[in-house]
């Protein structure tokens, strides 16, 4: 994969991401896109060979399925 096909990839991750939690009060639906965005960053995160970043990411999408789980359906 191209350095700019990373490139890109990891600008639609992370804005997927950061919008979805932005959105996170408006339904519980958000907050599991949220971690779908997480997931994202952190495949973009290992693909651009930052792997602690990837780490990072992993570990919030599990934070965020943990929250995911926890709430209520509105």
């Amino acid at each position: 994969m191209s350095s700019l096909a990373v490139t890109l990839y990891g600008v639609c991750a992370l804005t997927f991401m950061m919008a979805m939690y932005a959105l996170e009060s408006r339904g519980r639906g958000f907050i599991l896109a949220f971690t779908l965005g997480c997931l994202a960053s952190s495949l973009y995160g290992f693909l651009s060979g930052t792997w602690p970043f990837g780490v990072v990411e992993l570990i919030w999408s599990g934070v965020a399925l943990r929250r995911y789980r926890a709430s209520h359906p509105t």
